[in-house]
């Protein structure tokens, strides 16, 4: 008896490595991998521009490690899987689960159809440590808070499975695609602005890999308080590869794990396992929770008084506010499709606390510029930096950008990498360069609001509008 065709959907699953839907597919015969590039039922989140780029990448390497022989797709999988399965003559299709709320949606309707058409369907885990439903409180409800919910992981859960190696072989099926098939996709413009993110970034399963043997070998020993200071090398920036499935969540916290003979490196570890949760924790969320993109969690923010201005939310986007922090940040975003985590935390708070812009105008920018742009940890982080999200703290979190740069950018080597023209200002007025003397300014070859703007708030009175507000919505 012939073995059956299985049809291997690649979505957020670009690896080889560790992806229970190929290995089950390899198991049971033959195998047909396909892509589709869906717009049709992302609604208001088809990817941005930083994505397009980065996938057409990995699609390429995804590609060469299946031979050539990847079938690449663009339009409605409803109508183009059957279509595909019926000519092919697959009997099979495998995918590995999504969570984003349009997904599920577009999945349970397709496997609903395909069910009715005589096809077998299976899916599996191959995203995340644990998975939306299986991570309750006791009464069966979503936790609304981290600590909790990385507790009751750790002390009622199985820990993450360990990873699966990359199959010995793939039996694939032929591909009668033309060579240039993934061009087609039409991805990137014919600009090519994306040569600084190119220069930054090794998409694909290779480069994921090498980007963990970085962090292994020279970020991780440093982590805990390494973290915060931007111009260090002790995060991962595994965020992309996570997000494109090109290493999964298990093989990183495994990998990290494996260092915990190093008795020194144990608390290192561990507070990197719960930034790993913290992915889950916001896949959680979104997926209890389906109207995070576009509703506040906490709906006394639906009452708050925020601003459209559009002068404020360009200065903002082009990183030049006048504060060499968020600047750099903004320009960092720009050119490298990527931003240091306690960076972005500055710019969110200075967009929707000092300028009172809402938090949506912040995701959507940073939904098209990110290489790592992810639904639910875009949205809840968002909101999270606003204060109507979950996990929020018992007071209005306002990032001063001045004292964060001042305590974690100490040098200023993170901000004359990207604000160049402030970088032979000394130190002490780097962070600040509207309190440096005339003549600092002037042997710096700094001229505010011409060489670099004026600030286009005022710190002080901006977070008393914003505290206000907060009393307002507080109380009311």
């Amino acid at each position: 008896m012939p073995k059956p065709l299985t049809v291997m959907w690649f979505r957020q699953d670009l690896r080889l490595r560790d992806n229970p839907a190929l290995l089950a597919a390899c198991a049971a015969g033959s195998v047909l991998p396909v892509y589709i590039l869906d717009d049709k039922h992302a609604g208001d989140w088809p990817m941005g521009a930083a994505s397009r780029w980065w996938l057409q990448q990995s699609l390429i390497e995804l590609d060469k490690s299946l031979k050539n022989k990847l079938w690449v797709l663009q339009g409605d999988p409803l109508e183009l899987l059957p279509t595909l399965m019926q000519e092919q003559g697959a009997t099979h299709i495998n995918w590995n689960r999504c969570y984003e709320p349009w997904r599920i949606q577009r999945d349970k309707k397709l496997q609903a159809s395909l069910t009715d058409s005589g096809f077998e369907v299976a899916s599996y885990n191959g995203s995340l440590l644990w998975e939306p439903w299986t991570n309750l409180k006791g009464d069966q409800t979503p936790y609304k808070v981290f600590t909790p919910f990385y507790k009751n992981a750790r002390a009622n859960l199985p820990p993450p499975e360990l990873p699966e190696p990359a199959p010995r072989s793939v039996p694939l099926a032929s591909c009668e695609q033309a060579a240039d098939k993934i061009d087609k996709l039409a991805l990137t413009p014919e600009i090519q602005w994306y040569d600084g993110m190119a220069e930054c970034w090794q998409p694909g399963e290779n480069g994921a890999g090498d980007k963990l043997s970085q962090f292994l070998n020279n970020g991780i020993q440093s982590y805990k308080s390494g973290r915060d200071f931007p111009a260090s090398q002790s995060v991962s920036r595994l965020s992309p590869h996570l997000h494109y499935g090109e290493i999964s969540p298990r093989q990183v916290w495994h990998a990290a794990q494996a260092e915990s003979g190093d008795t020194r490196l144990e608390g290192q570890i561990e507070h990197y396992h719960r930034e790993l949760a913290w992915r889950d924790f916001s896949y959680s969320l979104l997926y209890h929770f389906p109207n995070l993109t576009k509703q506040n969690m906490n709906p006394r923010f639906d009452a708050f008084p925020w601003r459209q201005d559009d002068k404020l939310l360009k200065a903002w986007q082009c990183g030049a506010t006048g504060y060499p922090l968020v600047d750099a940040g903004m320009r960092e975003l720009w050119q490298t499709g990527y931003m240091h985590n306690r960076v972005r935390m500055v710019v969110g708070s200075f967009l929707v606390k000092n300028l009172m812009h809402h938090w949506q105008d912040g995701a959507r920018w940073f939904w098209d510029c990110l290489v790592d742009a992810d639904l639910p940890n875009n949205t809840c982080s968002w909101q999270w930096v606003a204060g109507c999200g979950a996990d929020a703290a018992p007071y209005f979190r306002i990032f001063n950008p001045i004292t964060q740069s001042s305590k974690f950018d100490p040098d200023g080597d993170y901000i004359k990498q990207f604000v160049p023209e402030l970088a032979k200002l000394p130190a002490k007025y780097l962070h600040d360069p509207h309190s440096a003397p005339a003549n600092v300014l002037d042997a710096a070859g700094v001229k505010l609001g011409e060489t670099y703007p004026e600030p286009v708030v005022d710190l002080k009175q901006s977070r008393e509008a914003a505290l206000d507000a907060y009393q307002q919505i507080k109380v009311s």
